[in-house]
């Protein structure tokens, strides 16, 4: 028996006991006369006890020899600590060792496995097996497990019931680029890795089986960012026989459960707004309700001219009011000017007007506006006395997008994205298509399965642009958790989104002929959604980056430094696959 308790097991009941501990040396202080070691395990941190007077010369010499990260395996008797350690649960008793077997010895780790480490993101990725040992990036992953588990309990009570669908399906021209397997028994044909199940949980719902969930990896090649990786964890869903509020019902439940078993937070019924409304008053469709400063349209005083032809060749003039922020020194205003000038931003500009506390206006814009025309603009923004308002103009979309990545920016200035608090909202009625201003195709916003809402459906005939979509998105702190809708059901309606699409009635019988079919067996109406277990879960950790959540990630150019992957192939392996090297490549480089 390698053990008989955990490193962080042991209390002050366990005193005079006879114990047995394994785990890895975390830390090895001699003092001449007496040798502590930490021993370390998942479950927490037990003291060592080795000294002069208790312990044979050869196992006092052994304790000193033990290097950090060294597996071990300690017999001896639990006592209480002379200093106890009131920072971790063991720290009333220590382990006075009567017996030390190496069980393997370790190299000098190439960063410190402590809580605050020395290791850069690099170097932990190439060790991660070495970084999983530390306290933060475990708690992480057994936090995962938790909301893991909490979502399988939640939905198995629903009646949701878990299926696997396949890994290695059809690709597909929808949607982001696709991972492809070459078939070594069918020459020249291709697998996909699936971007979701999407089509194959819409087969379970004309098989019957009613409420079907997975918690599933997904695969995308696609650029990457701090929250998103080539592979990724979805909690698909899908349900039968259900409408729009069926579905968000049930899923906002979903969220409210794990706000409440995880952080104990009781939440109300989450806010809805329409995407069109979402992107006036927040220039986005995710947007961070945790705090204020929502969009104020502007209008030109007693004309439809400002006299400034910054606005007045603008197609939207907008604003946001930072309130109590007219202390902002005029250095604090030109680093948000310069940051909303940067690339990322794009910005060629900010107006900035201070409604100051002794009640007088100032601006950078004196010179266009008197008095009278700045507090105009100062009450349509609805400010007081110690407000600041920050005011953007041109384009609509790049002007709402520009305004909106400021409002994100002084959110966090001012601390007012609390990692303790959670705003959750849905947003719905999104547009069915979106155009491509290159190709002057339509593409579908969601997927080509999301269904119109009711009684838009001929308005794809004369009016593609305008119509609604029966699809919803869950949005918590900023972020996009979930998306879903509720889907086509028929095969004439399916033909027509392909049709509208782009899609010959050719290519679309050979992409997705099986669904067509499955619909014509008495198809339920049905409807779902998705959620990013990565994401979300580190929402609810209290972080944004989705990579300490991830047991083995990939870097931020997709690869896995820790086994260099990807990696070239031999040629008899590519040559079994029925593919070779292009005749430039070299494969060592």
């Amino acid at each position: 028996m390698y053990r008989s308790h955990t490193c962080g097991e042991l209390r002050a009941s366990h005193i005079n006991d006879k114990i047995t501990l394994s785990g890895w040396v975390q830390k090895v202080r001699d003092k001449g006369f007496v040798v502590w070691i930490d021993l370390r395990d998942r479950y927490g941190i037990t003291q060592l006890i080795f000294d002069q007077d208790r312990s044979s010369k050869e196992l006092l010499e052994r304790a000193r020899s033990l290097g950090r990260e060294f597996v071990v395996q300690v017999k001896g008797t639990v006592l209480e600590r002379a200093s106890k350690n009131p920072n971790i649960p063991t720290g009333e008793v220590e382990l006075l060792v009567s017996e030390l077997i190496v069980l393997n010895e370790s190299l000098l780790p190439p960063f410190t496995i402590e809580d605050q480490t020395d290791g850069g993101d690099d170097i932990r990725m190439k060790y991660r097996y070495l970084d999983i040992r530390r306290n933060p990036v475990r708690n992480n992953l057994m936090f995962r497990h938790k909301v893991a588990m909490e979502v399988r309990n939640y939905l198995s009570n629903q009646g949701f019931i878990e299926v696997e669908t396949p890994y290695l399906i059809k690709s597909t021209p929808e949607g982001a680029r696709d991972f492809v397997v070459p078939s070594r028994m069918n020459a020249g044909q291709f697998y996909a890795l699936p971007q979701s199940p999407q089509t194959f949980k819409q087969l379970l719902m004309v098989g019957g089986m009613d409420k079907y969930f997975q918690i599933v990896k997904c695969f995308r090649d696609e650029d990457l960012r701090a929250d998103r990786q080539p592979e990724f964890t979805q909690i698909d869903c899908e349900m039968a026989f259900v409408e729009q509020e069926n579905v968000l019902n049930v899923f906002e439940g979903l969220i409210k459960h794990l706000l409440k078993e995880i952080h104990q937070a009781k939440m109300d019924t989450f806010p809805r707004i329409t995407y069109d409304e979402a992107l006036q008053r927040y220039g986005n469709d995710k947007p961070d309700i945790r705090f204020g400063m929502e969009f104020c349209p502007l209008a030109p005083q007693g004309g439809s001219k400002y006299g400034f032809p910054v606005f007045d060749d603008a197609e939207l003039v907008v604003g946001i009011n930072v309130k109590g922020s007219a202390n902002y020194t005029r250095k604090q205003i030109d680093e948000l000017v310069n940051w909303v000038k940067r690339p990322q931003i794009g910005a060629s500009g900010l107006i900035w007007i201070k409604y100051n506390t002794d009640g007088t206006v100032s601006s950078s814009v004196n010179k266009f506006f008197d008095e009278e025309g700045l507090r105009h603009l100062s009450t349509q923004m609805k400010a007081k006395p110690g407000d600041l308002m920050l005011i953007m103009a041109g384009n609509i979309d790049k002007t709402r997008t520009q305004l909106s990545a400021l409002r994100m920016e002084l959110a966090t200035r001012l601390g007012l994205r609390k990692n303790n608090e959670f705003a959750p909202l849905w947003v719905v009625d999104f547009p069915l298509l979106e155009l491509d201003g290159e190709t002057g195709r339509y593409h579908a916003m969601h997927h080509p399965f999301t269904s119109p809402k009711p009684g838009q459906l001929e308005l794809l005939e004369t009016d593609p642009g305008a119509v609604k979509a029966n699809a919803y998105d869950l949005v918590l702190n900023g972020n996009e958790i979930g998306g879903g809708s509720i889907r086509i059901h028929d095969r004439k309606t399916q033909e027509t989104m392909f049709r509208h699409l782009g899609f010959t009635p050719e290519e679309a019988k050979d992409q997705f002929g099986f669904l067509m079919n499955a619909f014509e067996y008495g198809a339920p109406p049905h409807g779902g959604i998705a959620f990013g277990l990565d994401r979300l879960v580190a929402i609810l950790g209290g972080q944004e980056t989705i990579r300490d959540f991830i047991a083995f990630p990939k870097n931020n150019s997709g690869r896995d430094v820790m086994i260099d992957a990807p990696s070239y192939i031999d040629p008899a392996q590519l040559a079994e696959l029925h593919l070779k090297l292009n005749k430039n490549e070299d494969k060592s480089s």
